[in-house]
Order: structure tokens, then sequence, then C-alpha cells
């Protein structure tokens, strides 16, 4: 795994540096002080993961984000929390807040690479009741029932169930269209979900086997009544 690691602070850049070179198949591929020199880096060099941290001068993590339309998945790593949910808007693999401790930034990068690793897989909808996962020349068959959501993350789709999730290198409007409408329901520019499995709805909110999906105001009108909510 390739990651890039992006902070206007020597100290902070030092401290990721030595907590991710020490995790297994992680592999340093250099480092920037600022978001501008990580886009033209990124020009010429490929990574797999970007530690980036928002404030800097110039251009911001954010911003540098934005401006990456396909490329490496993102991990914020930042002395604030207030950026948090404009950053998972833009579907980042994870937001982490400094100092950042070894066990974190492991799971953080334990998660983005299990995305990756799934990142092989298309979708294909033979019918109503199987989708067609394709990982390397192996065709995997999932159940339309077994699918709890289906969630956005920058090239990516994540299909969850109960055991686990499959990354697809897809956009959400393209599964969307895909999967039966009587049955899947967008209820967030990020998140799709199979409207038999939901649990409870609450506090803007739906909850799916102790799963928690965001409900977004534009789609709340069509939910309740796709619920049949009194």
């Amino acid at each position: 795994m390739n990651v890039l690691i992006v902070d206007d602070n020597e100290i902070a850049r030092d401290a990721l540096r030595q907590i991710a070179g020490r995790i297994k198949d992680v592999h340093i591929i250099g480092e920037c002080s600022d978001a501008m020199q990580a886009y033209n880096l990124l020009k010429e060099a490929h990574a797999d993961v970007i530690l980036l941290d928002i404030e800097m001068p110039g251009m911001t993590g954010l911003e540098l984000t934005r401006n990456l339309e396909k490329g490496p998945l993102i991990i914020f790593t930042t002395s604030k929390r207030d950026y948090a949910v404009e950053a998972f808007e833009l579907n980042v693999a994870d937001y982490l807040i400094k100092p950042v401790s070894s066990a974190r930034l492991i799971q953080a990068i334990d998660k983005a690479r299990e995305l990756l690793d799934s990142a092989g897989e298309e979708m294909k909808v033979n019918d109503d009741e199987f989708i067609f996962i394709r990982d390397s020349n192996i065709i995997k068959r999932l159940k339309l029932d077994d699918i709890l959501f289906v969630e956005s993350m920058r090239d990516y789709v994540k299909l969850h169930t109960a055991q686990r999730f499959y990354a697809i290198h897809n956009t959400l409007k393209t599964v969307e269209d895909r999967l039966p409408d009587n049955r899947f329901l967008r209820v967030h520019r990020s998140y799709i979900v199979a409207v038999s499995k939901i649990d409870t709805i609450r506090e803007g909110v739906i909850v799916i086997q102790d799963k928690t999906v965001p409900v977004a105001d534009a789609y709340r009108s069509t939910l309740n009544k796709r619920m049949n909510v009194l």
C-alpha cells in the first residue's frame, strides 16, 4: 500500500511516518508540507492512501480532496472536529483527531486496505434476486436479500451485508439504477437502503441491524410515504 503524508507541521509528519512506517505492507512514497505540492506529486506518483491534514496554508485538505476526482483514498488527520461533517460528505475513508494514536491509525489503514482489496469487484444484476460480483476472474453471487444498505465512498460503492461489505469501483447512481426500486430507496446523497431491512427511524437516522444510516431532509418525505408512516 503506497501512502502519502501531507501536513504543514513537520512534527506531525514525523509522527505519522513513524507509526505508518511500522505497519506491514505500507510504503511511504513521500511527504508534502502543503496541498499544492501533494497535488503536483500525485500527477507523477501513485498513492493508494493519503494521510491528509485539513488546515494548511494555501489549498486546504478539503480543497485538495475535491480536486482529486479519482485517486487515492483519503484519511484526514486534523486537530479539529469541526470539519467532520464536511469531510464525510466527501466520502473519505476515515477522520482522525490529532494527536493520532498508533491504534487509531492502524485501524484507519486496515479500513482502507479492506476497501482497496475489494476494489476489483464489479456488479451485474441478473434479475430481482441476485447481484453478481466480479472479483478478478471469479464471479460471486450475492442475494439482494442479504444487502442491508449501500454506501458511496469517493470512487467506490460499498454493498453492506450483515457479515461484510463488498466494494466496487462505480458510482452510486449506477448502482441505484440497477437495483430494483421496489426494494431499495435512496435516503441520502451517499446512501441507499433496503427498505425491508429498516428496524427503526429516529432523529434523522435509519437503524439497520445496529448500523446507522443518515437520512437527508430532501429524502425524508419520500421515505415516510414508502414506509407508510402515519
